[in-house]
């Protein structure tokens, strides 16, 4: 009967999380700054184009300051987001969207008749993402800037957005941190979006410049477990990621992990719901 209802309404049974993380050296012109964090897509999966639009309204009810997008727009395939363009340009965000790269979105799990193909669909998924009016970042970072309360005229504050290519423990590593925050100041409040969240433990938290909060996916709770807050949290995720779900605090930084807004594979999900995560920075 869960398998049944994870297949047939558990899929699309989208759910808004929601967490407010303080911090002391936050700016205090982005206390109550708002992020929507989505991840895993999975378009090649989709089936149902009016349950994808209510999960889209859904996000854009957040009205959020921006939509940051943590990998894996498609199965395999540039083309199977072909489709959807028209549904998930509708989302909105006052202060951008911005995205990164999962593993799927590379092609490396599929075979192509050249190595030029396969760049071609990578060029092609990149196209897309600006079709959807998101910026990608490949290890590379932008700033996210806010008129300076008490300085002077045109004075801004700003954080960090950093985005890294795909580094996941036992798969590809074409992330590079290093890069990624080459021009950046140590003091500066940094935001990472890195698709694994293995990353977080084998290179972010002992990085030698202080990542303040990680956004990551990648793992969707295997769409199987089961979640009582304050009771119980499992998931066969759990076997191989100790980082699998939710918000986490480690040597001062935080991770989070989204369960995902797609499906793959198993066409369904069972306890572990899609998600859209909103987090709000407050000043500590």
């Amino acid at each position: 009967m869960g398998i049944l209802h994870g297949v047939l309404i558990g899929k699309y049974r989208y759910r808004v999380v929601n967490h407010t993380l303080e911090f002391e050296d936050l700016p205090e012109e982005f206390d109550g700054f708002t992020i929507t964090q989505i991840s895993d897509i999975y378009s090649g999966s989709f089936d149902d184009k009016k349950k994808l639009e209510y999960g889209i309204d859904l996000i854009n009810q957040q009205e959020s300051d921006v939509i940051l997008f943590t990998g894996d727009l498609v199965n395999n395939h540039a083309r199977e987001m072909e489709p959807w363009v028209d549904t998930f340009k509708k989302l909105q965000a006052p202060m951008g969207k911005y995205s990164i790269l999962g593993n799927h979105d590379y092609g490396d799990y599929m075979s192509w008749p050249s190595k030029e193909a396969k760049e071609a669909n990578l060029n092609r998924l990149a196209d897309i993402q600006k079709e959807l009016g998101f910026q990608l970042l490949r290890n590379e970072n932008v700033k996210l800037q806010k008129p300076a309360r008490n300085g002077a005229e045109g004075a801004t504050a700003s954080i960090d957005l950093i985005g890294v290519e795909n580094w996941g423990k036992g798969f590809a590593q074409y992330g590079d941190l290093g890069k990624a925050v080459s021009n950046l100041s140590e003091q500066s409040f940094k935001i990472l979006m890195s698709h694994d969240p293995s990353h977080f433990d084998e290179e972010v938290k002992n990085f030698s410049q202080l990542i303040h909060l990680t956004l990551s996916g990648h793992t969707h709770g295997m769409q199987f477990g089961i979640e009582i807050p304050g009771f119980i949290k499992w998931s066969p995720a759990s076997f191989r990621y100790p980082k699998w779900a939710g918000l986490y605090q480690e040597l001062g930084r935080y991770l989070h992990v989204n369960r995902g807004f797609g499906f793959l594979a198993f066409p369904g999900r069972v306890g572990i719901w899609p998600e859209i995560t909103v987090i709000k920075l407050k000043k500590k």
